[in-house]
């Protein structure tokens, strides 16, 4: 069984249909959820670290651009998207958190990935 721990995309307000300028891209994840996961893959040892890289593509595009990567927890991962020269229209983003847990002498990862669409009018 898998469980959903996240990513989980944290809009920025209700009320916003479209994006413009600078905007700031938050993901937050179930720590519950993440280590029931962990179990049940095998995976008991320590969170060392939890990286969550963002990327953006043109809707129905097949080539995703970095944006940035947030390794900040405490603020739900945070990475600025400035869209000021993109071109209008439909766009996804994708963060892809991964999570680190120490096994032994090495690191062991495990990864999830959200996908939103949005808007960019500038």
């Amino acid at each position: 069984m898998s469980y959903n721990w996240g990513p989980h995309y944290v809009v920025p307000s209700q009320v916003l249909k479209s994006y413009s300028g600078a905007v700031r891209l938050r993901e937050e994840l179930d720590e519950d959820v993440l280590r029931q996961d962990l179990e049940e893959l095998g995976l008991t040892g320590p969170i060392v670290r939890v990286s969550n890289p963002w990327y953006y593509r043109k809707k129905n595009a097949d080539t995703w651009i970095k944006i940035g990567e947030s390794e900040d927890r405490g603020e739900n991962f945070p990475v600025r998207w400035d869209t000021t020269n993109l071109e209008n229209g439909q766009y996804e983003i994708l963060g892809f958190m991964h999570v680190f847990v120490r096994m032994g002498g090495e690191a062991k990862a495990i990864a999830r990935q959200n996908i939103a669409e949005v808007s960019v009018e500038n």
